[in-house]
């Protein structure tokens, strides 16, 4: 596991933790993953009912505010392969909505 999955698992858990149900899978390109369940946050490659994949940039963008996901996703900075409502629930996650 990268340090820079370790620095997604460590600021997604507080966000992720009883807020997911299911899980989400973030797939963060030349890095690895990281998936979301109602537990929190940890790396791996597992099933997920969604997956949002993009770059580490666009993912830390989207994080700190100054990315809007829908509009990552419109661009095609952000993939979604699965369900759209849950990965609307992600994203609010992810914005710390």
């Amino acid at each position: 596991m990268t340090s820079i999955i370790d620095d997604y698992v460590t600021r997604l858990t507080p966000l992720a933790r009883g807020r997911i149900r299911g899980r989400a899978r973030l797939a963060i390109t030349d890095h690895g993953s990281v998936m979301l369940s109602e537990t929190g946050a940890e790396a791996g490659d597992g099933p997920a009912d969604v997956v949002l994949s993009a770059r580490d940039e666009v993912f830390r963008a989207i994080l700190s505010g100054e990315q809007n996901p829908v509009m990552a996703y419109m661009t095609g900075k952000l993939k979604v392969e699965g369900n759209v409502q849950r990965a609307l629930k992600v994203s609010s996650i992810l914005t710390g909505g």
